[in-house]
C-alpha cells in the first residue's frame, strides 16, 4: 500500500509519521487491497486534526477525519471510525471487486457559491456582516471549487460510498445506463436520487 503524510502547520516528525503508518495499516484486516493511503496532519491553536483517505483497487474511496487537542488521540480515533465503517459496509466492499472494464470516471467540479451585495463595502450590520439593501440586486460570487471524478457504479455502491466519504451528497456514473447521477442524504436520515435521464 502507497503510504503517504502531509504536514500543514506543523513541524513534520518520523514519530508521529511511523504511528500514522502503523494504525493505517490496521485497514488490511478488513480490505487486503487498498492501493494508497493519505494522511493530512495538520494544527490550529490548541487542535490536532488528521484527515485520512483511502484508495482502493475497485474504485470507491474511504474517508474520515478527527480533531482533538493531542496527534497521536486524533489518529487513534479517526481510524477506530474508519474501521467501523468498514466493518459495516465490508459485504458490499468485497462484492465490488473491480472498476468494470473499458469504463472511465467522468471529470466534475462542484462549486461553493458565495451570494455578495452590491455596495457590501458601504453597508454592514453592527456585527461587520453585509447586509442587504432594497434596490440592489444580490451578485452571486464563486468562492470555491472542488474537482472530482464522477465513478461508475450502481445506486447502492453509491450510498455505500457516500457513508464511506462522510458526505451529504455523491455525484456518480449509474452503471446501469451510463448516465450521471446524484445521490443524497435527507434530513430524516434516508436517501434521496436525482438522475439525469439518457442524453441525446
Amino acid at each position: 500500500m502507497q503510504f503517504s503524510v502531509t504536514f500543514r502547520h506543523m513541524e513534520p516528525t518520523d514519530s508521529l509519521k511511523a504511528y500514522a503508518r502503523d494504525r493505517m495499516e490496521r485497514i488490511r484486516k478488513y480490505l487486503p487491497d487498498p492501493i494508497s493511503c493519505h494522511v493530512v496532519m495538520s494544527t490550529e491553536r490548541h487542535n490536532h486534526r488528521i484527515e485520512v483517505n483511502f484508495q482502493l483497487h475497485n474504485g470507491l474511496s474511504i474517508a474520515g477525519h478527527e480533531t482533538t487537542e493531542n496527534m497521536y488521540s486524533s489518529i487513534d480515533l479517526c481510524i477506530a471510525k474508519i474501521e467501523r465503517q468498514v466493518r459495516k459496509y465490508k459485504g458490499k466492499l468485497e462484492e465490488r471487486r473491480t472498476r468494470p472494464h473499458g469504463v472511465e470516471p467522468l471529470p466534475w467540479s462542484h462549486s461553493i457559491v458565495k451570494e455578495a451585495f452590491h455596495g457590501v463595502d458601504d453597508h454592514h450590520g453592527h456585527n461587520g456582516e453585509a447586509v442587504h439593501v432594497e434596490g440592489m440586486p444580490p451578485d452571486f460570487k464563486v468562492v470555491r471549487t472542488e474537482k472530482f471524478h464522477a465513478n461508475p457504479m450502481s445506486v447502492s455502491d453509491a450510498i455505500v460510498q457516500l457513508n464511506l466519504l462522510h458526505e451529504n451528497f455523491l455525484v456518480f456514473r449509474n452503471e446501469g445506463d451510463e448516465t450521471v447521477a446524484v445521490v443524497y442524504r435527507r434530513e430524516d436520515g434516508s436517501y434521496g436520487l436525482i438522475e439525469t435521464g439518457a442524453g441525446n
